[in-house]
């Protein structure tokens, strides 16, 4: 029992305040697997997306679920189509992407498609904002997205159906079984989700946007993932997990198109975690396998394989001191039908958070990296969180953080044929940030939190591609400053037996080219594409006994198509709305679910020329054991 509650206290440090705390708790119920993001990020800003709107968009992508809930904005091409998502302006391969401490984002093609991972196949969703390159490595300019799951011990058998069914021929089924007690556990989920996305639109290329059936947009995914743990000691602990995921789909046309593409996606992703913790260290073995494997048109093919094998050691000197060193092995192999190529990278990284007194904590982060026998630009970052106020009640934490990143170039940058540069240099970003923080307790059991954060960036050799006479080709040509505010309050409060719960998000991103390609170029300090300057969002839940009902609004603002900002994009302005009851007799519990997304039929185009569904609905069917 010692080494398994060593286990949570080492991995639980750091409170998401930045403050430690030196409590031991009982793993008889809950094994953590993944350490907290904030234990080495003090003052940084993570997002952490509950359970409860995984369950809401069962069925749905976790595309979806960060369009309306994150305040962060996703590129959609269509629903069910290509998603990808970029952070504080940065572009969508800015975003590092993590699967139980995996990174997954494809070598080739340097971004993830969010459209492909259905929020059945995870427990946890949490976005790292802001650089921290320092960190994770390679792709976090922007940020870092980090998906993991969850196995709980000693809970005996647990069996999980969820069946639900919606709009435009929307069907999905997931079903998990679990098998847990002292020392060992396992988890295995199926899922099954279909959508014909035979919606409704107004064709904008058409005189008088005559309304027309969106046609080849179908989607159909099924997937499975496998969790397995065991206590070997009372200091050691094993785990793996498996996740098999295929995607079979149309690519719905712009308006006025009718081309007829289709693309398949199949990903197998597989990681082992060993973990051995005595006298406040610890040593931490990860071995991982990423394959990605997509057919386009059913002649285009585009495989990689990525092999990760990494090892920390960590040590609690002090209650008030966390270290840890890592190195970080991974080897690429790529065969697509225009090129073949392997790659090997190497990365050496150091944390330490250290609290020298009460109201003051920092973390130090190191990293050099090497690939292909060139060395990364050194990356450090440094963080803090100072308390201006502290009290039972009440408390006010000023954060602030530099940091530097980079992006090594992605496979088709360097090696496409025709056109790939292999001189490209990695792009690099520098930037820092500032905010503050405020929670406040009420007497009865009510409490509100707010959050306002500044930043700023400079990202360098933005690698863009351009025409070279006959063939394209990338270089690194741009230059962007970015900058932007992020502002955040929630929280919740009681009314006799109603509990009330509510969050409004607020984000200015600001991403300004500072680069002239040649004279002619009119994008000299203009917006990025695709980059609204300002999106809102807010969410407003009551609860009551077993009953449950919330409303929501997401407002994006308008965003440019063009480089030289020429031509705009409507902002558009989204409801959905949704009730929910659970129920239980004896020992089975469940709970049903009726949702309406896009509440007012809205019309609207996240993406110029693709089309987006109007009203729609989806009914949620949960029983469990």
């Amino acid at each position: 029992m010692l080494g398994k509650i060593l286990l949570l206290w080492f991995f639980s440090v750091g409170d998401s305040s930045g403050h430690y705390t030196s409590d031991t708790m009982d793993l008889e119920e809950v094994a953590v697997y993944a350490a907290a993001l904030e234990k080495y990020a003090v003052g940084q800003q993570v997002i952490t997306l509950d359970e409860t709107l995984l369950k809401e968009y069962a069925g749905r992508s976790l595309g979806d679920l960060l369009q309306q809930n994150s305040g962060l904005y996703l590129r959609q091409y269509g629903e069910g189509m290509v998603a990808s998502l970029t952070i504080r302006g940065t572009s969508a391969g800015h975003t590092a992407v993590f699967w139980n401490g995996l990174p997954v984002n494809s070598p080739s093609l340097g971004q993830s498609d969010f459209s492909l991972i259905p929020n059945e196949a995870v427990d946890q969703v949490a976005v790292h904002l802001g650089s921290s390159g320092a960190l994770y490595g390679t792709d976090a300019i922007g940020g870092s997205v980090h998906l993991n799951s969850s196995l709980r011990f000693n809970q005996g058998h647990q069996v999980r159906v969820n069946q639900g069914i919606g709009s435009f021929g929307r069907f999905n089924s997931s079903f998990s079984y679990g098998f847990s007690n002292r020392t060992w556990a396992t988890k295995t989920r199926v899922y099954r989700n279909h959508s014909d996305n035979d919606f409704r639109y107004k064709d904008m290329t058409r005189p008088g946007f005559p309304e027309t059936i969106a046609t080849n947009a179908r989607v159909s995914q099924w997937g499975i993932v496998h969790d397995m743990g065991w206590n070997l000691s009372d200091y050691s602990q094993l785990s793996t997990a498996v996740w098999y995921n295929t995607t079979d789909r149309q690519i719905q046309p712009l308006m006025g198109s009718k081309a007829q593409e289709v693309q398949e996606d199949n990903q197998l992703r597989w990681v082992v975690d060993y973990k051995y913790f005595r006298r406040l260290s610890g040593v931490i073995l990860k071995l991982g396998w990423v394959k990605d494997h997509m057919v386009f048109n059913r002649n285009s093919t585009n495989e990689t394989s990525q092999y990760f094998l990494s090892s920390e050691y960590e040590w609690n000197p002090m209650e008030n001191l966390s270290s840890k060193l890592g190195v970080r092995y991974t080897h690429i192999d790529g065969d697509l039908s225009s090129f073949e190529a392997t790659e090997n990278r190497v990365e050496l990284y150091s944390s330490t958070t250290y609290q020298p007194m009460n109201r003051l904590n920092f973390s130090l982060n190191l990293r050099q990296s090497l690939y292909e026998g060139e060395f990364v630009p050194f990356t450090p970052s440094l963080s803090g969180q100072f308390s201006l106020l502290k009290t039972d009640h009440r408390h006010l934490l000023w954060n602030a953080a530099i940091s530097k990143s980079y992006k090594i170039p992605t496979l088709n940058d360097r090696y496409w044929n025709p056109g790939g540069n292999p001189g490209l240099v990695p792009e690099k970003g520098i930037s820092w940030e500032t905010g503050l923080d405020y929670a406040k307790k009420f007497r009865n059991s009510g409490e509100v939190n707010a959050a306002i954060t500044y930043y700023r960036m400079n990202v360098e050799n933005w690698i863009i591609w351009l025409p070279q006479g006959s063939l394209w080709s990338p270089a690194n040509i741009r230059n962007v400053i970015n900058q932007g505010l992020e502002g955040s309050i929630g929280g919740n409060y009681p009314l006799g037996q109603l509990q009330l719960k509510g969050q409004v998000r607020y984000a200015y991103n600001q991403a300004r080219n500072q680069t002239m390609v040649n004279s002619n170029d009119r994008s000299f300090g203009k917006q990025l594409p695709y980059t609204p300057l300002h999106k809102v969002q807010w969410n407003l839940r009551a609860e009551k006994e077993a009953w449950e009902i919330y409303i929501s609004q997401v407002y994006t603002g308008e965003r440019f198509d063009t480089t030289d900002n020429e031509s705009v994009v409507d902002p558009y302005t989204l409801w959905n709305t949704g009730v929910s009851r659970q129920w239980k007799v004896s020992k089975l519990q469940g709970s049903l679910g009726v949702h309406v997304f896009n509440l007012m039929d809205e019309q609207y185009q996240t993406m110029k020329l693709r089309a987006m569904p109007g009203r729609n609905y989806q009914v949620n069917v949960s029983i469990s054991l």
